[in-house]
């Protein structure tokens, strides 16, 4: 018997977000800066240049809005 499947855009969306972020953090690490301050940075300010373009990261953050990201972030800490 099929069974239909049903996703959620949301859940779907949420999880690419992590996976760029993840990848992101992976990049700015590599190039030793710190990720929080470089994160932080971003997240104030909206300035693409606290995130590096090595392995196109600043790319990859430049795909979401920045609010986009924290309810991913927070919904994750938070398990949802």
């Amino acid at each position: 018997m099929d069974k239909t499947s049903i996703f959620d855009v949301k859940e779907l969306r949420q999880e690419l977000i992590l996976i760029n972020l993840n990848e992101i953090i992976t990049a700015i690490e590599e190039k030793g800066y710190n990720v929080t301050n470089q994160l932080v940075g971003y997240f104030l300010t909206g300035d693409d240049k606290y995130i590096t373009s090595y392995n196109n990261a600043r790319l990859k953050i430049k795909k979401f809005d920045r609010s986009e990201i924290l309810m991913a972030l927070i919904n994750s800490y938070l398990g949802r």
